[in-house]
């Protein structure tokens, strides 16, 4: 999907639950940050707070594919757009890596995976979140959730594992109907507490969290490419193949 799709998505009411929604699971999850670098890769930002949840440093990459958005809305921008198997990072930098809405719509995800397990730490994390096969908002395409290739949780902790990393755990999310509806929208946390034990197998989506393996690792092909890094200006947004809707690039 386009960066302004998602962005208009999550400015909406069911876009504002998913994240409540969404944004609760991560943080039971990842309750502390304190010190880490974090890494969101996707459309990520909504389940981002940088300087809010103790991390070192917190960067969003858009893939060039997407688009990019200046990010957060007030302050230096953290937002970078870069081909998502050319990350633009030194090995082993990030502790934390969360993607969103990244690999449902990836060309070439194992490459993608194997370049988020380069510059991850021996000790580093990953949390995927992505659509549920299963689940009623992969049927409906109004959200993203029911854009891109959907996964059932056996489904994503194979590909991790396919792609050198050990799946630790997945939960499912957004139990709630994709309606637009305030009645639903007030009981959305409440659903949730209420389905979780029960009903993971139609989630709207799936979360699993997955460690570095660090034997039997590939080694690199060749040498290592120069990578161009696309940073939107504050207010500015680079769509898809690097048009500027409202500022010049900085390029770095």
């Amino acid at each position: 999907m386009d960066v302004l799709d998602l962005r208009d998505f999550y400015d909406e009411g069911l876009g504002r639950l998913a994240r409540t929604l969404l944004r609760r699971r991560i943080r039971h999850i990842w309750p502390d940050l304190k010190g880490e670098r974090v890494l969101g890769l996707g459309y990520a930002t909504p389940y981002l707070s940088p300087g809010e949840d103790g991390g070192e440093r917190t960067i969003a990459l858009m893939p060039a594919g997407q688009g990019v958005l200046h990010w957060p809305s007030e302050g230096r921008g953290l937002a970078v757009l870069a081909g998502e198997d050319e990350l633009p990072f030194p090995d082993l930098f990030f502790d934390r890596v969360l993607v969103v809405h990244a690999l449902e719509f990836s060309r070439d995800v194992r490459p993608a995976l194997r370049e988020i397990w380069r510059v991850m730490s021996e000790r580093g994390r990953l949390l995927v979140v992505a659509p549920n096969r299963r689940g009623i908002w992969a049927r409906f395409d109004h959200t993203p959730f029911g854009q891109g290739h959907p996964y059932t949780a056996r489904q994503l902790s194979a590909l991790l594992r396919d792609t050198m990393f050990a799946p630790l755990r997945a939960w499912g999310a957004l139990y709630v109907p994709p309606v637009r509806s305030r009645l639903v929208a007030g009981a959305g946390v409440a659903w949730e507490r209420m389905c979780e034990p029960w009903f993971d197998a139609v989630a709207g989506a799936v979360v699993v969290e997955a460690a570095k393996r660090i034997y039997a690792a590939e080694p690199a092909a060749g040498a290592r490419r120069r990578r161009r890094v696309f940073a939107a200006e504050p207010g500015g947004a680079v769509r898809r193949g690097g048009t500027n809707l409202a500022a010049p690039l900085r390029r770095g």
